[in-house]
């Protein structure tokens, strides 16, 4: 039987660390059911609320949220720490009458038999910690509320928690809960640390590197599918020359604690995005449009169809898609960014004669095709000695307020003779 749990404090968002930690988790379950279908494994979602003035309903969802969104679902759950309180005390008070702690100022300490603990880590390995180096600590406080290694100890031993994998940080708490268990007459799980998440600065990952909580990456267009792909590779390796394109399953399949690493793992958001980009690439423009226009937009399929795929090789996020794709689809304007401003700046006179000669040029071409615009405007720019380039940018500003995109044909294709002929005609009157 294999029985873990993801324990987050509902004091803030569900973070990348708790989010890989919970990941890590759910994989080792879904991995040991695939090992065998006799094989129980558990995967149970604690709330440690116990810092009642920090904790709150609303920080709670959020954990919940993203978790669903990640698709890491719980077997048993969401437990409260908070609810547990009275168990806390008992176990306290077995102590207590055990002999195994003493009352001090209102507050019960743990006696400290200053013997060895030491554990195989499930990542690094052997770990020992000399008893000399352990002191008598509280376990209920004056208040009759259980400091946090005392809590979760009594939850994990009434949950028959089997593994406890969380980050390396809390390596120091381990000798005193082992003690715990010990005292409690309880077995003592399986421990495995995952390495800290860093910055690119090689410093512990913080606001200041820019988002942390799992929400924003939501909101900032990233796939759940690129986000636990990613989350997976920090501090995880599949080994071998695997490729590192996962999908969930693969994942599962693919998920040994031997493949989890003790260095740090460095949290570089390009390398999330390009992941991101890739994921967009594997689920194709038919799964993206959905995503990118609503009903209410009342732009036809076909036309969303193919502005998405039209800008999909050169986005990272979902919001990259879906601002490229409703400018294409004439949804919202395409206004200049900074590059292209600058563009227009350095020739406005040629910016929009260049735009009066393909709006011309372009009003009377029967074969509205990619191959078809491409001869006309290669046509066009040789007969007035222009350099293509010359004639096509103006074009891909006018139409997608950028100075990147596809060629110029394809986008034409993309926005529709009527449309560009209009958009291309008025951009060039903008004074």
């Amino acid at each position: 039987m294999i029985r873990v749990r993801f324990a987050p404090s509902p004091t803030g968002s569900l973070h990348v660390g708790g989010a890989r930690t919970a990941l890590f988790n759910w994989l080792f379950v879904q991995h040991a059911r695939r090992r065998g279908p006799d094989r129980e494994a558990t995967f149970v979602l604690r709330i440690e609320d116990t810092d009642k003035q920090r904790s709150t309903d609303e920080f709670t969802q959020v954990i919940l949220d993203g978790m669903t969104w990640l698709g890491l679902g719980w077997d048993e759950g969401p437990l409260f720490q908070g609810e547990a309180l009275q168990r806390h005390q008992d176990d306290a008070q077995r102590l207590l009458d055990a002999g195994k702690a003493y009352l001090d100022q209102g507050a019960i300490y743990f006696r400290v038999t200053h013997e060895e603990v030491a554990w195989d880590d499930a990542v690094h390995g052997p770990i020992t910690f000399h008893g000399k180096d352990l002191e008598d600590f509280v376990i209920l406080r004056a208040d009759r509320t259980p400091v946090y290694n005392f809590a979760v100890v009594s939850d994990d031993s009434a949950m028959r928690i089997t593994h406890v994998f969380r980050g390396d940080d809390h390596i120091s708490n381990t000798p005193k809960q082992i003690l715990l268990y010990r005292a409690c007459g309880v077995p003592v799980p399986t421990f495995g640390h995952v390495p800290m998440i860093l910055g690119t600065d090689g410093k512990k990952l913080s606001k200041r590197h820019g988002a942390t909580a799992v929400a924003d990456y939501q909101h900032e267009g990233i796939l759940p599918q690129a986000m636990v792909n990613f989350l997976a590779l920090l501090g995880w390796s599949p080994g071998g020359d695997r490729e590192l394109f996962f999908d969930a399953a693969e994942l599962v399949d693919s998920f040994k604690l031997e493949g989890v690493q003790r260095k740090a793992a460095v949290f570089d958001p390009q390398k999330l995005e390009w992941m991101n980009g890739e994921h967009m690439r594997h689920r194709g423009p038919a799964v993206l449009v959905s995503e990118v226009f609503k009903p209410a937009d009342n732009v036809p399929h076909a036309t969303a169809l193919a502005t998405v795929a039209a800008v999909l090789p050169r986005s990272r996020t979902l919001l990259d898609v879906a601002r490229q794709a409703r400018i294409r689809a004439g949804l919202d304007p395409a206004t200049p960014d900074e590059k292209a401003a600058a563009a227009i700046a350095k020739d406005p006179a040629g910016y929009r004669a260049a735009l009066q000669l393909a709006v011309l040029s372009l009003r009377d071409v029967a074969d509205w095709s990619a191959e078809g615009l491409e001869a006309r405007l290669r046509q066009l720019a040789e007969a007035h000695g222009m350099k293509a380039g010359a004639l096509m940018q103006p074009i891909r500003i006018a139409l997608t307020g950028a100075t990147v995109s596809e060629p110029v044909n394809e986008l034409l294709v993309v926005v529709g003779k009527d449309q560009a002929l209009d958009r291309l005609t008025r951009a060039a009157q903008a004074r």
